[in-house]
């Protein structure tokens, strides 16, 4: 709830965030709320909160024009929620992947990107490119389950590699032994007295 008294609120709304829409997420709510706020008047931001997967508005009574205002905004991003960008937390927490996966996934084609965002960071200078995911695309993966089978891959490349370098230094190693030519045993018997 907003820092005002609870007393004081005259006007509630609630909206439900269904699992087709966070595809199952409390990391894609929190998404959508903050989607929600950036959309929103700087007066209206602390107005809305979320609760599991409920998105509360609450305002008092002689706000009406801006609760009116604040209601529209979060109606509209609630009609649109199935469709909004998934960002990388979001993808890692719905489909239970790593940032390591997501990051190797991504370079060699399996996990298709549907583009990238560069934002700039709040109270900072700096500035940082991601990729953003197609939520049909993750759902699709989702359904799919294929993040396993893509784990199982992973592991049985890595054993594959893992044995071609074993195998590599071996012949390297036999390769060195055959061209080193023998040092003759220079040592000198000492029969003295």
């Amino acid at each position: 709830m907003p820092k005002t008294e609870k007393s004081d609120i005259g006007l509630i709304k609630t909206w439900t965030l269904s699992t087709a829409m966070t595809l199952g997420s409390s990391i894609r709510a929190k998404g959508i709320l903050q989607e929600i706020q950036a959309r929103l008047l700087a007066i209206s931001k602390k107005s809305i909160s979320l609760d599991g997967n409920e998105l509360t508005l609450a305002m008092t009574a002689s706000e009406r024009t801006a609760f009116n205002a604040a209601s529209g905004v979060v109606s509209g991003v609630m009609n649109e929620a199935n469709t909004l960008p998934v960002i990388p937390r979001e993808i890692q927490d719905i489909l239970a992947i790593k940032t390591s996966e997501r990051h190797r996934w991504l370079a060699d084609g399996r996990l298709p990107s549907a583009g990238t965002r560069t934002v700039r960071l709040n109270g900072r200078a700096r500035q940082i490119t991601f990729h953003f995911f197609d939520p049909k695309v993750v759902e699709d993966l989702l359904d799919r389950g294929i993040v396993d089978e893509w784990r199982v891959e992973d592991a049985e490349a890595k054993a594959e590699k893992r044995q071609k370098a074993a195998y590599q230094r071996k012949m390297k190693s036999s390769l060195n032994r055959k061209l080193k030519p023998k040092k003759k045993d220079d040592r000198t018997i000492d029969g003295g007295g």
